[in-house]
């Protein structure tokens, strides 16, 4: 039984969890657009060579035809890839559909030598499953459809001898491409799986588990540079007295006080914000599409609520107080650095005003 689980595990999600699998797919998305629009240049290439050749020689000036449909086809498709975004699903639709054309151009091949085995199939049925990175599931419907529509339209257009040699090799090979592709998938995905880790863990504070100072940087410059957005509201928090906190209570104590921020606003903004901490005990909340003034304040004063309630001191009549600065970005700064400064003005004119948390840069 254990042993099926695993089977249908690698079928459906390449020999990992599902939740892994949904985190990397994009990444095998964009691996497969990247390859096969590189494939789809050689493939032009090669159609415009087999049709000189068929041009000069009689052997194959039958399928003349044939190259030129598969020179148009990936003309059309390479233009296509230029156009589409690298993880869409139609990118991957449309790889699907040119390994079927493959198979397709394969299969006329045979039929214009109906007295040789179908060598060219056999090459492409065991070929084509190396360079999809996809559920092996997918990759296993399509051989088994194109191997069985193959066998049903040859059969009676070949010699009963070639085809039954067909018919063996079909097979045999069939099932070599589909475990090929399992074992293919089973490693690139491997692959993207510890890449993201690395990167996960290049990009993530040790010590609260949000974003780092670096990876904070990034994805707001990021967002900042995306001429499709002009709204943001950055937030910039710092612990008071937090020098005390540290002489009084010791340095475990303070950074438990900044681990359990961290929690908070990590638990609080789930929804595509970017939330990290810059270094010391300051951290930085940027919402995406949002220059609201009224809801700057509401979430300001959620973050002011939720610290003092959620970050307890071993002396519990003491509370932890934060304060804050507030820039919105009205899609006139160009990076992060001119953002935050804006931000840091506002924090330090919330410190030096004891009866206000926060303050909004103007």
């Amino acid at each position: 039984m254990t042993f099926l689980k695993k089977l249908r595990n690698y079928f459906f999600y390449c020999g990992i969890d599902r939740e892994e699998y949904q985190a990397i797919k994009k990444n095998a998305y964009i691996s497969n657009f990247i390859i096969w629009r590189s494939l789809h240049f050689l493939i032009a290439a090669t159609m415009v060579f087999l049709f000189i050749t068929s041009i000069l020689t009689d052997f194959i000036r039958q399928n003349a035809i044939i190259y030129i449909f598969g020179f148009c086809y990936s003309v059309i498709v390479i233009i296509l890839f230029f156009i589409l975004r690298k993880d869409s699903l139609i990118a991957q639709f449309l790889i699907y559909l040119s390994i079927s054309l493959l198979f397709l151009f394969a299969a006329f091949i045979s039929y214009n030598k109906p007295d040789v085995p179908a060598t060219t199939f056999i090459v492409f049925l065991l070929i084509t499953p190396m360079f999809m990175i996809d559920k092996p599931f997918f990759m296993t419907f399509e051989l088994s459809g194109v191997a069985a529509i193959f066998l049903i339209f040859m059969h009676g257009i070949k010699p009963l001898d070639i085809w039954k040699i067909d018919l063996l090799n079909v097979v045999t090979f069939t099932i070599v491409g589909i475990f090929l592709n399992v074992i293919a998938n089973a490693i690139r995905i491997k692959e993207f799986v510890l890449t993201r880790a690395i990167k996960i863990q290049k990009d993530t504070d040790e010590l609260t588990g949000l974003k780092n100072k670096g990876a904070l940087t990034r994805d707001i410059n990021k967002f900042l540079k995306d001429e499709t957005t002009s709204k943001g509201l950055m937030f910039m928090l710092d612990i008071d007295r937090f020098k005390m906190i540290n002489d009084t209570y010791g340095h475990d104590i303070g950074d438990e006080v900044i681990r359990e921020i961290g929690a908070f606003l990590g638990n609080t903004f789930i929804n595509n914000e970017i939330v990290g901490r810059f270094g010391g005990d300051e951290f930085i909340i940027f919402i995406k599409n949002s220059d609201d003034i009224e809801e700057a304040e509401k979430i300001a004063k959620q973050i002011v609520t939720g610290t003092s309630e959620n970050v307890l001191l071993p002396d519990r009549n003491e509370k932890i107080s934060v304060s804050i600065g507030i820039a919105i970005y009205h899609g006139t700064e160009s990076n992060y650095s001119e953002l935050f400064k804006k931000a840091d003005i506002a924090m330090y004119k919330s410190k030096a005003d004891k009866n206000n948390r926060f303050s909004i840069y103007s």
